[in-house]
């Protein structure tokens, strides 16, 4: 596997961030948009680069969402991106303290299973430490074997599983 960097979302990118929503629409997978920071529901991905800058700050998140700061996970070689990372500054909220959790990435499907995913998340942790964390709540669906593979090879201790809406999740925490 090549090495990633996370950087924030800018104009630079568009035109990969374009290419990157259009390849997660065609996969059609249900939780393809999972930590995109609601990407699919932006037309002009300039338009969604401003909100998730706006969105790092309290004071310019609307009600019932909670300050995050989204990530570009590039390849360093050829600065292609190959996926999408949130980190929520906290979870006193009633979807993300029951299954939402810190936070949610989706890998590029051109991308995956070259375990990018771990990485990513590893990366992505550095930056819960830096914001204060102590413990991080990481989630996935009990039939996404890929997702729960990444999240214990970054320290993942499985708490439970809850249902939500009829759909299990299993809840982890990653000790920072």
């Amino acid at each position: 596997m090549e090495k990633l960097i996370l950087v924030s979302p800018t104009s630079d990118y568009a035109y990969d961030l374009t290419c990157l929503r259009t390849e997660i629409e065609k996969a059609g997978d249900a939780d393809s948009f999972a930590g995109c920071s609601r990407l699919e529901n932006y037309s002009r991905v300039e338009d969604w680069i401003e909100y998730v800058y706006l969105n790092q700050f309290p004071e310019n998140v609307s009600e019932g969402h909670v300050p995050s700061n989204v990530y570009l996970a590039l390849r360093e070689t050829d600065k292609k991106i190959v996926g999408i990372i949130d980190l929520r500054h906290h979870i006193q909220h009633p979807v993300l303290g029951l299954w939402g959790g810190h936070i949610g990435y989706t890998v590029r499907p051109c991308e995956r299973g070259k375990g990018y995913a771990a990485e990513m998340l590893r990366l992505n942790l550095e930056n819960a430490r830096k914001l204060g964390l102590k413990k991080v709540m990481i989630t996935c669906h009990p039939d996404n074997p890929a997702s729960e593979k990444t999240i214990l090879a970054n320290g993942g201790v499985y708490e439970k599983t809850v249902e939500v809406n009829g759909d299990l999740i299993k809840r982890y925490w990653i000790t920072l």
